[in-house]
C-alpha cells in the first residue's frame, strides 16, 4: 500500500477529522496533544506532536523497555523493563519499573524489584495504583502509593506470565501465561484464593474486558483466534477464527473490538458478538495500539518499519504515519 507520511495534505485531513495541529518547520504548537512511544529497540521513551509527527524529547532508559501505563491525569508514565528483545529470547530479562513525569518529559527514578524479573505487563486501576508482571517468576506485583516498592504479591500458576487485564476496582487480575497457554484469573489483594486457570487456545497474549467486565477477550496467537470467556466462571463462551495472528485486542466500545494482525500486517474492527465490520492493511507489523481519550483516533505502531501509523476509526482508513526509530511498541496519548 502507499505510505501516508504527515504531510500537509494528510495533516489538513487530520485537522478535519479529529482537530489535530498542522506540522510547522521548526516547533509543535504550544499546548498541543503529545504521543509518548517505546522505542524498545533503541532504548528510548520518545515523545512526538501527535499532529504533525514531529519528534520533541527523548529519554534513554535501559535496555528493551516494553510496556507502559499512565495514570489517568496523563502525570506519570510507569515503563517495565523486560530486559529482552523479545519472549522467545532466554535469558533473566531486567528487574526494574521507570517511572517517567510526562509533563517534564523526565525520568523520575527507576524502582528495582529483583528478584522479580522480565518485568513486562503493567497496568493501573481506576484509583491509580500500580500492577506489574514479572514474567520469569509468574508473580503479579501490587503497589501502594506512593509508588515507591512493591506492597504485595499474587502467584498467578502460569507458566511465562506475559500480560494481563485489570477490572477497575483491582479486584481482578487476568493473566496470559505464553507457555502454559492459559489465562489465569487472580485476585490481588488475596493471594490466599486459588488462581482459577483456562485455556483459551495456543498462545494467548493479549486480552482486554468488556466495559462491563462480564467477558474477557483473548487473542489466542496460534489457534488463531479471538476468545470470549466469561470473567466470572472462567469457561469459553465462544470464538472467532482469524487467519493471522492477533496478537493485541483491545476494547473500544460496548459492543466494538480492535485487534493488531501481526502476520496480515492489518487492523480490524469485529463486533463483540465476533461479526467482522473492517479491515485495514498497515504499512507495517501492527504491535501496539492507544487510543485518542475524545476523538475517533488510534495510534498504532508497526514494529519492522519504525512507524506510528495514524488510524481515523470513523473513516476507517490510515490518514498518516510519521517516523520513530527501532521497534516502536507500547504508547500512550497525552491529550494538549
Amino acid at each position: 500500500m502507499t505510505d501516508h507520511v504527515i504531510t500537509r495534505r494528510n495533516a489538513m485531513k487530520l485537522a478535519g477529522v479529529a482537530g489535530l495541529p498542522l506540522p510547522l518547520a521548526t516547533q509543535a504548537p504550544a499546548g498541543g496533544d503529545v504521543l509518548a512511544v517505546v522505542e524498545k529497540g533503541d532504548r528510548r521513551l520518545a515523545f512526538f506532536d501527535a499532529g504533525s509527527g514531529k519528534r520533541l524529547a527523548e529519554l534513554v532508559l535501559g535496555d528493551y523497555p516494553h510496556e507502559l501505563v499512565a495514570d489517568r491525569e496523563r502525570k506519570f508514565a510507569y515503563v517495565g523493563h523486560y530486559g529482552v528483545e523479545f519472549s522467545s529470547v532466554v535469558g533473566p530479562g531486567a528487574s526494574a519499573v521507570f517511572v517517567v513525569d510526562l509533563r517534564a518529559r523526565s525520568l523520575v527514578r527507576t524502582i528495582e524489584i529483583a528478584p522479580y524479573n522480565r518485568i513486562h505487563g503493567v497496568g493501573m486501576d481506576a484509583s491509580d495504583r500500580l500492577y506489574v508482571l514479572s514474567e520469569e517468576k509468574a508473580t503479579l506485583l501490587g503497589f501502594d502509593t506512593p509508588i515507591n516498592a512493591p506492597s504485595r504479591a499474587v502467584n498467578t500458576g502460569g507458566i511465562k506470565t506475559h500480560l494481563f487485564s485489570l477490572t477497575r476496582d483491582g479486584q481482578r487480575a487476568y493473566v496470559t501465561g505464553l507457555l502454559s497457554h492459559t489465562v489465569s484469573l487472580v485476585r490481588p489483594y488475596d493471594a490466599a484464593i486459588a488462581p482459577v486457570l483456562v485455556t483459551p487456545g495456543q498462545l494467548p497474549e493479549s486480552s482486554c474486558l468488556s466495559t462491563d467486565e462480564r467477558t474477557l477477550f483473548v487473542g489466542a496467537r496460534r489457534t488463531p483466534a479471538v476468545v470470549a470467556v466469561d470473567a466470572r466462571t472462567m469457561r469459553v463462551r465462544g470464538e472467532m477464527k482469524v487467519a493471522g495472528d492477533p496478537l493485541r485486542v483491545y476494547t473500544v466500545s460496548d459492543d466494538q473490538l480492535l485487534v493488531t494482525d501481526l502476520a496480515n500486517k492489518t487492523i480490524s474492527m469485529i463486533s463483540t458478538g465476533f461479526r467482522p465490520i473492517w479491515t485495514v492493511s498497515v504499512p507495517g507489523q501492527p504491535s501496539a495500539a492507544s487510543f485518542h481519550p475524545t476523538k475517533p483516533i488510534a495510534y498504532v505502531s508497526l514494529l519492522d518499519t519504525q512507524k506510528v501509523a495514524v488510524l481515523d476509526l470513523d473513516h476507517r482508513q490510515i490518514v498518516g504515519t510519521f517516523a520513530t526509530l527501532r521497534q516502536p511498541d507500547a504508547s500512550v496519548l497525552i491529550p494538549g
